[in-house]
């Protein structure tokens, strides 16, 4: 396990990156990987319901899929988070089956409310979540032909779900993408240059084997900032 406290948008962010144990079934090796999570946020006194995002990454697609599963059981209710899931082996140095990626946020004030949207209808990741003025994007994917395509149709998601949160594209202050192996961050710059939507944002970039479905060749999470922030 490996946690990282530090400060940004005036917030203390804790960040923890943990393997699972492989002893059962993969849905058990998930739910004592989520509880070893939540006993690592105890000691700096936050707990699950502080997670703004989490990814989940698996061997294969079965262990995402169960991984998967059980993560939006655990993480329910106030603990509801803007979330992803990518297949990559190459993610462990263990023989674990899943992994986790956990951002947890200390709030400016002990009153600040977590507001979930869900897609409607609902689907298994939230639309975003809102948490003490800024808001979090679960990772947006499309199945089409090519990168370009996807990103073609991603791009006009991600700015609806910002106009509904009540920021914008010269809010963003984070845009990380996870690119399939086959993609290069060279054509995806070609595509999308991201500055020129969001100048204020950081760009950074990840690969993976897979996602939740076949088909998919990025996948794009986005942080922002509320105009009074």
């Amino acid at each position: 396990m490996r946690t990282r406290v530090y400060e940004w948008l005036n917030r203390e962010f804790v960040a923890i990156s943990a393997e699972g144990r492989p002893a059962g079934t993969v849905a058990d090796e998930t739910q004592d990987l989520l509880q070893r999570l939540d006993g690592e946020l105890q000691r700096f006194g936050l707990s699950l319901e502080n997670t703004v995002r989490t990814r989940l990454w698996a061997r294969d697609r079965a262990s995402r899929d169960q991984g998967s599963a059980v993560r939006v059981q655990v993480l329910a209710g106030p603990a509801r988070s803007a979330s992803s899931s990518f297949i990559a082996p190459d993610f462990f140095a263990s023989e674990a089956r899943v992994g986790l990626e956990l951002w947890a946020m200390r709030p400016s004030r002990p009153d600040a409310e977590k507001r979930i949207v869900e897609y409607d209808p609902p689907i298994v990741p939230v639309r975003f979540i809102v948490y003490d003025s800024i808001v979090f994007l679960s990772g947006v994917t499309a199945v089409l032909p090519t990168l370009a395509d996807q990103v073609a149709d991603i791009t006009p998601r991600i700015e609806r779900s910002l106009e509904d949160a009540g920021a914008g594209w010269d809010r963003v202050v984070r845009i990380s993408c996870v690119l399939h192996r086959s993609q290069s961050i060279e054509a995806l710059r070609a595509i999308w240059p991201q500055t020129a939507h969001a100048p204020y944002a950081r760009v950074d970039y990840a690969f993976a084997d897979g996602y939740s479905t076949e088909g998919k060749l990025i996948e794009v999470e986005v942080t922002a900032r509320m105009p009074s922030t």
